[in-house]
């Protein structure tokens, strides 16, 4: 009963959080579009629901990684010109596109810190992946790996993997996921362990995260807010950004595995 009461608490004081931010701003619009990467996916879906009941406004959300050529990927999205009011995305991915032009400059908002991790099938064993020796041995020894098209892959593939000198023992292996969520193909077995942000691991069905990255491997990302050009409700999409890095989103966002910024 006390931990209902304590939920029904947080979630009446978000409530009450949302209301006073928004009571300080007179920007308002009736649809707002969203385009938000993989890692503060989780988060952002718990908290559509009460910014929309607070200001009768609807969130028109889609999904797109941060970086990438597939047709959803949010850099596609903007070179095409598409109408967006904000995208929240990596953070070195959403300078490239203030540096590009295509996101207002001063707009960036960062939102969280995202950490990365492992997924083994559900019920599989949990390799060793304390130390980066640990973490070395157990990429030599996987019979298949999977990694996401986003920051996460990124990273792996062009700074961990070389790091620690097992490019061409584990080339034959890996495997970048484009679009779907790298979980998704380690719930199947396809692949035996699979690395991408832990807050795009947790919502999977079918897998267990085995745990972070170790210190000496592991890379924190910022996920972060903008507003690009083409936005055409900017005023109330600056709202929306800064009620997301305020208190108010702190609980969604740690559920989700993620930490906020300026918690």
């Amino acid at each position: 009963m006390k931990k209902i009461s304590r939920a029904k608490s947080a979630a009446s004081l978000m409530l009450l959080l949302l209301f006073a931010f928004l009571a300080a701003t007179t920007a308002r619009a009736d649809e707002l579009k969203v385009v938000t990467s993989g890692g503060f996916t989780a988060a952002y879906l718990e908290l559509v629901p009460t910014y929309e009941s607070a200001t009768h406004s609807k969130l028109d959300t889609e999904f797109g990684p941060s970086m990438g050529t597939t047709h959803n990927a949010i850099p596609i999205r903007l070179e095409r010109g598409e109408a967006i009011d904000v995208v929240i995305m990596a953070a070195p991915a959403l300078d490239d596109l203030i540096k590009q032009g295509k996101v207002r400059a001063g707009s960036r908002v960062d939102l969280v810190k995202s950490y990365i991790g492992m997924a083994v099938r559900a019920g599989a064993p949990k390799p060793d992946i304390s130390t980066v020796d640990a973490l070395k041995r157990t990429l030599l020894a996987a019979k298949s790996i999977a990694y996401s098209d986003s920051a996460s892959g990124v990273y792996l593939s062009t700074e961990l993997f070389p790091k620690l000198d097992i490019v061409d023992q584990i080339k034959g292996k890996s495997r970048k996921i484009e679009a779907d969520p790298v979980g998704g193909v380690v719930a199947t077995g396809e692949f035996e362990i699979g690395f991408q942000q832990i807050s795009e691991l947790r919502p999977v069905k079918g897998i267990d995260i085995v745990g972070p990255l170790p210190p000496g491997a592991q890379r924190i990302t910022i996920f972060a807010a903008g507003i690009p050009t083409t936005a055409t409700h900017p005023e109330a999409a600056k709202a929306l950004i800064h009620w997301l890095a305020s208190p108010a989103a702190y609980p969604a966002i740690d559920k989700s595995g993620l930490e906020p910024v300026k918690k």
